[in-house]
């Protein structure tokens, strides 16, 4: 098995990560820009403290409708489908209950072994996958 280093392994949720960190910061400096232009407007000081209540409100408002459903929507579904909820593993555990029948059918005595390999390569324990921190 290929050794890859962490950032390699883990680049879709590092780039996930920084596409969310930039656009959070841009969120927050147009947002200072706009609320500096609203306070100017109404011949007001712009208070810092003002600004974080306002920008907090709007961002966790635009979290509860977008974000947090879209988290759920994928996140949550490709944690049932890791964990292996029925619906999600009822092919895979039967396709792969064939493979390895014929596996044992093919190798004979060979075939045991073989399948504890190929297990052991692919990080999983009676047909089922295995975090990578166990």
């Amino acid at each position: 098995m290929p050794s890859y280093n962490v950032w390699h392994r883990y680049a879709y949720a590092w780039l996930t990560i920084l596409f969310f960190a930039v656009s959070l910061g841009l969120h927050w400096l147009f947002g200072w820009y706009a609320y500096v232009n609203e306070a100017a407007e109404h011949a007001q000081t712009p208070q810092v403290s003002d600004y974080l209540v306002i920008m907090g409100r709007d961002t966790f408002e635009n979290w509860q409708s977008e974000f947090l459903q879209l988290l759920w929507q994928v996140v949550g579904l490709a944690y049932f489908l890791y964990v292996g909820s029925p619906s999600s593993k009822e092919n895979d555990d039967r396709m792969e209950a064939k493979i390895d029948a014929l596996i044992r059918l093919q190798a004979g005595e060979k075939g045991e072994a073989l399948l504890a390999a190929i297990d052991r390569e692919f990080l999983r324990k009676g047909g089922h996958a295995t975090p990578h921190n166990e």
